[in-house]
């Protein structure tokens, strides 16, 4: 398979988790931004938006070869709307980045870095890779979050235990 075959198929990975990451983004209410279940875990606001951005990881990734922790810019979500607005804008720009790779971009080196130290270097094809599959990691994370919460956990795969014609 060359890049643009392989940009095709990313673009359409992305697009299949597109559904159940919006509908978990859109249960997380901002009075629950800042909670987290343990003292070494990540708030939920900042797990949310983590969904919210990976797509942007994706664009970055490609277009300008590098992300650089120290620099890489955050939103500041308020509310529920703008992590799933974010989102959509971010999976719109990294949808059309991957249908419009060209051949021998993904062979090309990624750095991921941190005040310009480098902390790692691949392939961005590994590193698209590995990034929708961070992108289902975190959306996981979240979902158990919304459980501990009491907020009804969507289906992402097949049912979950909220869905009303679910029975275990």
């Amino acid at each position: 398979m060359n890049d643009v075959m392989f940009g095709r198929e990313f673009a359409k990975e992305l697009e299949a988790e597109s559904p159940a990451s919006i509908k978990c983004l859109e249960r997380i209410p901002p009075p629950l931004f800042g909670w987290k279940p343990h003292e070494k875990s990540m708030e939920m606001g900042y797990l949310a938006l983590l969904v919210a951005e990976i797509p942007l990881w994706i664009t970055h990734i490609i277009k300008y070869s590098e992300i650089d922790f120290a620099t890489f810019q955050h939103i500041k979500p308020k509310t529920t709307q703008d992590l799933v607005d974010h989102f959509k804008k971010n999976m719109v720009e990294a949808k059309e980045t991957l249908l419009t790779i060209k051949e021998g971009e993904l062979a090309e080196t990624f750095y991921l870095k941190m005040n310009g130290l480098e902390l790692l270097s691949s392939p961005k094809k590994t590193q698209v890779e590995s990034t929708i599959n961070h992108l289902v990691h975190h959306r996981g994370q979240l979902t158990v979050y919304m459980r501990l919460n009491d907020i009804a956990v969507p289906s992402i795969y097949g049912p979950s235990a909220d869905d009303k014609n679910f029975k275990s």
